[in-house]
């Protein structure tokens, strides 16, 4: 009688997941290289117009037009510079420069720090749609407004003047520092608010003691953002202000460009002496810039 032998079942393959392997050394090696690569092409990209500026304005004037150009300048002259600082002209544009932007930006942080505290912390009829409004502007060129706003001004025997640049500028920068600063006062938290106003102290107090000195940050950002903008306007200080009361962007261009000829090496010096007060702020007010602009990125 035949017996069955019984066949085992198969056994069942573990399943193995291989592990990922760990990049190799050369795998290392090309990403350091591409990130050195890549950071090394913004690096170009963002100084080489700034080098170009600096070795046009120390080349001598027969030179400026060679071909090929010369990276690196055989021949320096500093008399480009002798020219700039020994116009006056060049000095009166830099005074109005710094009054006109630093009036803009004080008055804009003023009225935007009172106006982003209101959207932020208070709830009244209509606030959304004021929000929107003022956000609404933005979408406007403004250059369109410039017709409108000479004719406004010269109805006031605004023109040539310093306010008319200023309201011109406080303006347009409004509606950028007031959501920049709600997005700041977003982040404050209520507790703060709250634990002031059950010691007593009232909406005016609880902003100045309490709201204010936290708001450091966010408000150094909108100033510099509006300092920014009225130290670089071009055509409204052009079309409203006259000789007496242009900035820096058209007095340079009124003083060394014509219709005959063109001081390109002087031009650029000049444009590197007036980025300098820029630069600086920039350098020096750099942490509450950054902390300005992003602490209203998370709220919490």
């Amino acid at each position: 009688m035949s017996t069955i032998t019984p066949v085992p079942a198969p056994v069942a393959a573990a399943a193995t997941t291989p592990e990922s392997p760990r990049p190799t050394r050369r795998r290392r090696t090309r990403i350091r290289w591409g990130m050195w690569t890549a950071l090394a092409v913004v690096v170009l990209f963002g100084f080489a117009p700034v080098y170009w500026l600096l070795v046009t304005s120390l080349t001598p004037s027969d030179r400026v037009f060679a071909f090929p150009p010369a990276i690196f300048p055989t021949q320096v002259t500093f008399e480009h510079y002798a020219t700039v600082f020994g116009n006056e002209q060049i000095f009166g544009y830099l005074r109005n420069s710094v009054i006109v932007s630093v009036v803009t930006a004080v008055l804009s942080v003023v009225v935007s720090m009172y106006m982003g505290y209101a959207f932020s912390k208070y709830r009244f009829a209509g606030r959304k749609s004021l929000m929107y409004f003022v956000l609404s502007s933005q979408m406007f060129p403004q250059a369109l407004l410039l017709v409108t706003l000479y004719l406004v001004f010269a109805q006031f025997g605004l023109l040539n003047t310093y306010l008319a640049l200023i309201l011109s500028f406080t303006t347009f920068t409004l509606p950028l520092c007031v959501w920049m600063l709600k997005g700041f006062f977003d982040a404050l938290p209520d507790d703060l608010i709250e634990a002031a106003r059950i010691d007593g102290a009232g909406p005016w107090r609880i902003f100045h003691s309490v709201v204010f000195p936290l708001a450091a940050p966010g408000l150094v950002a909108a100033g510099l953002f509006a300092f920014v903008r009225g130290w670089n306007d071009f055509i409204f200080a052009l079309t409203l202000a006259g000789p007496d009361r242009q900035t820096l962007p058209p007095g340079l261009v009124n003083t060394f460009i014509s219709e005959a000829s063109t001081s390109w090496p002087a031009l650029m010096a000049a444009s590197l002496v007036v980025s300098v007060p820029v630069c600086v702020a920039f350098i020096l007010l750099q942490r509450f810039l950054v902390g300005g602009i992003t602490a209203g990125a998370v709220k919490g």
